[in-house]
């Protein structure tokens, strides 16, 4: 056990970032800023994924390390901002601010029975805090298809919007770009309704299919 104070290491990398943004540190950190880093940040996100799917608990360590540094560098370049700078204690604290409020359960005395109720709550609140009246409201149409479509049909469920989604009868001819397009969403629709996680059980099939190509190249 050690006999340092705990969150002294998080104070100490506060003090690290701001030596190399400041001037007479790093002229790459000084130079970066929040889509200069953007990459990485997904980069980084990839790597920690990958030393959970191969329980590696020395790389998810490092990895977690490495996306931490992307949180505080962002919050670091956000001090700098000339009209509406903010720091890694304004983001703590609105992170914590928020699990308060949306844990009433925990903090407020509010009954759940279920996980289900939690989410429910946990849902409701966001809606009402951000003013939300549509389903599309807050979803990053920027993030990759798979992900997108799994949110969309989340927030129909959610607002009860009736979608029309195609099946497997709506899928033939010629395989031009929008057939193909309309047959990834059946399948994607069809894992929704049926309570499973489209994302992963290609990422399941995806890391089989490179386990086949290390077998056939080690032959």
């Amino acid at each position: 056990m050690s006999d340092r104070a705990f969150g002294s290491e998080l104070l100490r990398l506060v003090e690290v970032m701001d030596r190399l943004r400041s001037p007479g540190g790093c002229a790459w950190d000084a130079e970066q800023t929040h889509d200069s880093l953007i990459k990485y940040l997904l980069e980084e996100s990839y790597e920690f994924i990958d030393a959970i799917e191969t329980d590696d608990r020395i790389g998810m360590r490092e990895e977690l390390g490495d996306v931490l540094l992307q949180v505080y560098f962002h919050a670091r370049i956000a001090e700098d901002h000339p009209s509406d700078p903010f720091s890694i204690e304004d983001v703590a604290q609105g992170i914590a601010d928020k699990l308060i409020r949306r844990h009433p359960h925990v903090f407020a005395g509010v009954e759940v029975k279920t996980s289900e109720d939690v989410l429910q709550n946990w849902e409701d609140i966001k809606k009402k805090e951000k003013g939300r009246t549509s389903a599309l409201d807050g979803i990053a149409m920027s993030q990759p298809a798979l992900p997108l479509v799994e949110k969309l049909l989340y927030r129909a469920d959610k607002y009860n919007v009736d979608l029309h989604t195609p099946t497997s009868a709506d899928i033939d001819g010629d395989a031009d770009e929008g057939a193909v397009g309309q047959a990834l969403l059946a399948v994607i629709a069809w894992a929704h309704a049926n309570g499973i996680d489209a994302e992963a059980a290609l990422r399941k099939e995806a890391l089989k299919l490179s386990e086949q190509v290390s077998t056939i190249e080690a032959r």
